[in-house]
């Protein structure tokens, strides 16, 4: 695919490098020397300096032949034009990052695809959405949702109490009569490497481990991995970023008790006249007393999402030791991640990588509905629809010449999610959700062409 990124900030960045390795022609445009000079030394791309609304600069980037343009400037209003002109001087598709989710909320009011403009991203409400999810499976430490929840990826990192730790996933899958979770992803304590789970893995302690579930099988997990249903009501958020007030107001508007600490004075005013159902404090969220002053001890969930990582991950070890059930922090370095576990920290989210994977399955071959990667892992759970023509329409699972490094989860049928086996037939219209390590992946497009 030929592909043309606006903004070489953290996302375009760390899109045109995910892009780059397999092998897409990319072409990174933005005004700023050292950013495109950084992006030149360690990329396989082409770099463009220039304004990405210039019609002189995106003949230059050959955007009448492009696949895909993404605006991902720090400017809303840059990356909309963009869209609008690239889409009529002959781009196929368009994405733009926006800040103001007004945008998203009235986009069927708009018809943003009627003016060239294919979809819009906002990181900050994918980061948010990202929180509310974790708060709903407060147990797990990644989760997310295929056509509203209908089947649902959780993660979970298996203690020594597990009752299937020392069993294999066919030992485990006895324990119930009816099969409502799949485990689709494994990787062991200590390692960095990607396991898809057979009949034959073993589970151990340690295990960072993703299930697919439909909602009958949320209860069946619990029993079996060990961990205790948490109900989370009493939430603490530091910093009033616009993560933060996007998380903030998307609780309150689910009748959490929500306490939001903001440093800035006149930044703490505004989401307390935003936000009258929440409990806004002007303080500063490193100071220790001031958190025990504010009740700490007794919250259910602490978010940190300032603008600096390191405060949040500081701030999330300080409430995980007063006995804090649930901690999310916000980083922007993604080496934080192999950290999570060993530090101690529930969840890491991180914004580039929540819109890249928003943005990834534009990319991949095959009508794509859904796209994310697993935190820390090195595999992607993408979620295909199925055509009459597809390789895999009217084939059993198991005759199917699916990979070894793949796995299906489940499939969505008629509105419902099932967890599908081996003498499951795929037909037209199906929602397939397949978990795959890289390498797979071209083989498992080609399936669902």
């Amino acid at each position: 695919m030929k592909i043309i990124i606006a903004g070489a900030g953290e996302v375009g960045f760390h899109l045109a490098k995910l892009l780059s390795y397999e092998a897409q022609e990319i072409t990174l445009i933005d005004t700023d020397r050292e950013s495109l000079t950084y992006a030149d030394n360690h990329l396989d791309i082409r770099v463009l300096r220039g304004d990405a609304t210039s019609i002189e600069v995106l003949n230059d980037a050959k955007v009448a032949t492009s696949d895909l343009v993404i605006g991902v400037t720090a400017s809303e209003t840059t990356n909309l034009t963009l869209c609008l002109l690239a889409k009529q001087l002959g781009s196929k598709k368009t994405i733009a990052r926006i800040s103001n989710t007004e945008f998203i909320d009235n986009k069927e009011l708009i018809k943003f695809a009627e003016l060239g403009i294919d979809e819009l991203i906002s990181p900050e409400e994918l980061a948010a959405t990202e929180i509310q999810l974790l708060l709903n499976q407060a147990a797990f430490n990644d989760t997310y949702q295929f056509e509203g929840g209908l089947l649902t990826m959780v993660g979970v990192f298996l203690p020594k109490t597990a009752p299937f730790v020392g069993k294999t996933v066919k030992e485990a899958a006895k324990i119930f009569t009816e099969l409502h979770f799949m485990p689709i992803a494994l990787q062991r304590m200590g390692t960095q490497y990607t396991l898809i789970p057979r009949g034959d893995t073993v589970f151990k302690e340690g295990d960072q481990v993703y299930f697919v579930i439909c909602a009958e099988g949320v209860e069946e997990l619990y029993k079996l991995t060990g961990v205790h249903k948490r109900d989370i009501k009493n939430v603490m958020i530091l910093g009033g970023s616009k993560v933060g007030f996007k998380t903030a107001r998307d609780l309150c508007a689910r009748k959490y008790n929500v306490k939001v600490i903001e440093k800035n004075k006149d930044k703490a005013f505004d989401i307390s006249d935003d936000l009258p159902n929440a409990l806004v404090i002007n303080g500063d969220g490193r100071n220790v007393e001031l958190l025990e002053e504010e009740s700490l001890e007794s919250m259910d969930a602490f978010i940190s999402v300032t603008g600096n990582s390191e405060t949040n991950i500081m701030s999330c070890l300080m409430a995980k030791s007063k006995g804090i059930k649930k901690t999310i922090a916000l980083v922007e370095n993604m080496d934080y991640f192999q950290l999570s576990q060993s530090i101690g920290i529930d969840t890491l989210i991180n914004k580039k990588l929540l819109a890249a994977n928003n943005i990834f399955r534009y990319v991949r071959r095959g009508k794509v509905l859904a796209l994310t990667r697993l935190n820390n892992l090195n595999a992607e759970i993408l979620e295909f629809e199925v055509k009459a023509n597809s390789m895999v329409t009217g084939e059993t699972i198991k005759e199917l010449d699916f990979p070894r490094e793949a796995i299906i989860g489940g499939v969505i049928r008629d509105g419902k999610g099932i967890i599908a086996l081996g003498d499951f037939t795929i037909k037209a219209g199906d929602k397939v959700v397949v978990c795959s390590l890289p390498k797979a992946i071209p083989k498992i497009e080609k399936l669902f062409l």
